[in-house]
């Protein structure tokens, strides 16, 4: 595991840490392959059921780290932006969609600033927690180039459209409070880690086929025609209802206890 990121599992949920604290957790070509290895790990591992996402130090993640920058490439990484080499993702797109891509939830812990490939980070997760003073800004258009980190496709089903074709023509900063208002950031906290854990402990304590089978839903839906759409929620229910997991649930509730829960399938 790269030094870049700390990750930890108790208790079903993956605590994963951006951990560049010296350089506010900025984005070299090391932190960008940890950030990777680190999602394609959780997705292996069954027995994780949420992840939290945040950032060790002053700052969740200051973007690309401009003294790795090259004319040749992002991070001196090489300009092959084209090849598709993590499924549908280049290396760099892949450092967000990776989180919206894991079969579990995601949720972000975010203070101090966010900027550029550290906001698309950020909207990979489906949950986040942010600080109201935080920083944020889709800072590319500062550097002479547009957004490429998969955050196109990730902020426009929450955010309305003229508020980010102002953010990404100006590169404007915002804070913490105005990115909930805007529709990037899901709750304003003054503690974003500890609530963050207090979310995932609480939905890891739900069926997890149903919760893998919801995220898969929710991911795919707004792709489809409403017949898919349908057919889809049928098929994923039919995965889930009158098994194990799902009695289990029932079965812990009636009799007010904690859940006994096979890994996800």
């Amino acid at each position: 595991m790269s030094d870049r990121i700390k990750i930890s599992v108790k208790d079903h949920i993956a605590d994963v840490q951006l951990a560049r604290p010296e350089k506010m957790n900025a984005l070299d070509e090391s932190m960008f392959l940890g950030i990777i290895e680190t999602a394609k790990q959780i997705k292996q591992d069954a027995s994780i059921r949420v992840v939290v996402l945040s950032g060790l130090g002053k700052a969740f993640c200051a973007g690309l780290d401009l003294s790795n920058f090259s004319p040749d490439g992002v991070g001196g990484g090489g300009n092959d932006i084209i090849t598709r080499t993590y499924g549908i993702a280049n290396k760099w797109q892949q450092a967000a969609w990776a989180w919206r891509d894991l079969p579990v939830p995601v949720i972000a812990a975010v203070h101090g600033v966010s900027f550029g490939g550290g906001l698309q980070i950020m909207l990979g997760a489906d949950i986040k927690y942010i600080k109201a003073d935080t920083k944020l800004a889709i800072m590319e258009m500062k550097w002479g180039i547009i957004p490429d980190m998969a955050g196109t496709q990730l902020m426009r089903h929450s955010v309305r459209d003229d508020i980010i074709r102002e953010l990404t023509y100006t590169n404007r900063i915002f804070s913490g409070k105005q990115a909930v208002e805007y529709g990037f950031a899901t709750h304003v906290s003054d503690d974003p880690y500890n609530d963050a854990h207090r979310l995932a402990a609480e939905i890891a304590l739900k069926n997890p086929d149903a919760i893998v089978n919801a995220k898969k839903l929710l991911n795919e839906s707004p792709y489809l025609s409403a017949e898919d759409g349908l057919m889809l929620e049928s098929k994923l229910q039919e995965e889930v209802i009158g098994k194990k997991n799902q009695f289990e649930a029932v079965f812990s509730s009636m009799q007010k206890r904690a859940p006994k829960f096979d890994d996800y399938r």
